[in-house]
């Protein structure tokens, strides 16, 4: 049959009803049925031609990781004492880097990763379809899931956190290994272990993100009625509808339940306020302002409570404007007394005096025009016009010079 370029009536009408299908499979909350998810991941294993390895649960994607990086870190440490450290520590940089697989056993741990989304897509159900039409025409319709605003959050906050651990646990009072690393050497291995946490992650599979994939396939099978392997398809079904995300290896294969809660705003982007807008089972959580990731000091806070102080010491310019919009204006005026001082078009410069700081606090304020959100910038306490405080942030440019204020 030949690609069909433009949908009838009828058919245009369905889309919503797959959006809404796999969305909501994309976004269940309901425990995984352990029977039911090994028995999908035993399927695939044995379609790829592997061997059916050990089957592990986990509670969520960062009990996963642990399993993988942490509780088998003996087995790490193992392969690190020896005496080659000392020799690495006094190395050349371009001697550490040839020594670099040592910080790499993982693979003879668990073997090799499965790459399942790469197995699955190459299966021959999916061969006979044209993959840019598909995407063209439908991809984008039927991406509406909300979800791809958060499971980049996960590597986001799991990478630098594994990190941060696996560095506590190298340096663990009795270690052999404790004051042994370099700082050199540790900047290697960080390395090292960033990329291979990377490659972990990516290789993953995630069956919120593949919804999408599923509910484009499912429109052309069911709907536009494309020749297709009934039970391959339902194999690679049952991997979105029964299981949480899979890490799977030759010789181990971890499966993670859902989250146990999952919030989002009006938009669909993740988004609570005072409580996680991902939380799983064992705890781990993480927090979000409509789509922007927040640390957990100011996620766990309802923005009722948040204190105009911090923007004071907050660097990152998404995060302090978060802040703003949670705080208001109003209350940041009031808390930190500022004082009006000029006003040049969407400009005011503003000035704190609350003694919380060395010197007088001047903030520049600039409401955006599109999308009337408020930022705020601190300047010297020598600017003396909104437009002075403008050609400083602006690194000499003339407020005259701007066409339309961003």
């Amino acid at each position: 049959m030949s690609l069909i370029e433009k949908l009838t009536p009828e058919q245009e009408a369905l889309i919503p009803v797959y959006r809404e299908k796999w969305r909501a499979i994309a976004l269940s909350t309901e425990r995984i049925d352990r029977e039911k998810a090994a028995e999908s991941v035993k399927v695939v294993y044995a379609a790829f031609g592997v061997e059916v390895p050990e089957i592990v649960f986990c509670d969520s994607p960062y009990a996963a990781f642990s399993e993988i990086f942490l509780d088998k870190f003996d087995q790490l440490i193992q392969k690190l004492e020896f005496p080659i450290i000392s020799r690495l520590n006094k190395s050349s940089v371009s001697r550490i880097r040839k020594q670099e697989k040592v910080f790499q056993p993982l693979p003879e741990l668990l073997g090799k990763q499965i790459d399942f989304f790469h197995e699955v897509m190459n299966s021959p159900i999916f061969q006979t379809i044209d993959t840019k039409i598909l995407y063209n025409c439908l991809y984008l319709e039927l991406d509406s899931n909300g979800w791809d605003y958060g499971h980049g959050l996960f590597y986001t906050h799991l990478q630098p956190e594994l990190i941060t651990k696996i560095y506590e646990k190298l340096h663990q009072p009795g270690t052999k290994l404790h004051n042994r690393i370099g700082k050199r050497l540790w900047f290697f291995l960080r390395k090292s272990l960033g990329s291979h946490i990377g490659n972990v992650y990516w290789k993953s599979w995630q069956p919120d993100k593949n919804a999408t994939v599923a509910s484009v396939y499912d429109f052309y099978f069911k709907v536009l009625n494309f020749d297709y392997d009934v039970k391959k398809f339902q194999h690679f079904q049952s991997l979105i509808i029964e299981c949480g995300w899979i890490f799977g290896f030759e010789k181990v294969a971890i499966i993670c339940d859902r989250p146990l809660h999952l919030r989002f705003d009006n938009q669909n982007r993740l988004h609570a306020e005072g409580e996680p807008a991902i939380e799983f089972t064992d705890g781990y959580s993480l927090y979000s302002s409509h789509g922007v990731t927040l640390p957990e000091k100011y996620g766990k806070i309802h923005p009722q409570q948040w204190q105009s102080q911090w923007l004071l010491t907050e660097e990152n310019a998404e995060l302090r404007r978060v802040l703003i919009q949670g705080i208001g204006y109003a209350r940041i005026c009031q808390e930190l007394q500022a004082i009006e001082l000029d006003n040049w078009q969407e400009y005011t410069l503003l000035k704190i005096d609350n003694n919380v700081d060395i010197e007088p606090i001047y903030l520049l304020k600039m409401t955006c025009p599109s999308t009337s959100f408020i930022h705020a910038l601190r300047v010297p306490p020598s600017m003396n016009s909104a437009r002075e405080a403008i050609r400083w942030v602006n690194w000499g440019v003339d407020s005259e010079e701007f066409g339309v204020q961003t």
